[in-house]
């Protein structure tokens, strides 16, 4: 899940605004957590297409 979607309960404002200590605190926890978190799912989705177009020539690649 990605922070910019996230409500924080202290302040009531998004999360990825970081208006109050509790935001920033976990917004910098979140951003620090994966470096994957941060990406989008249209950028996961594509990630993933060349990780399998690299293991499918790859096993073309020794079947020859």
């Amino acid at each position: 899940m990605t922070y910019d979607r996230l409500v924080c309960a202290n302040c009531a404002a998004p999360v990825s605004e970081g208006r109050c200590p509790v935001c920033r605190a976990n917004r910098e926890r979140l951003q620090q957590d994966s470096f994957l978190a941060g990406l989008n799912p249209t950028t996961l989705i594509a990630l993933l297409v060349v990780l399998i177009a690299a293991v499918a020539l790859l096993a073309a690649h020794q079947t020859v």
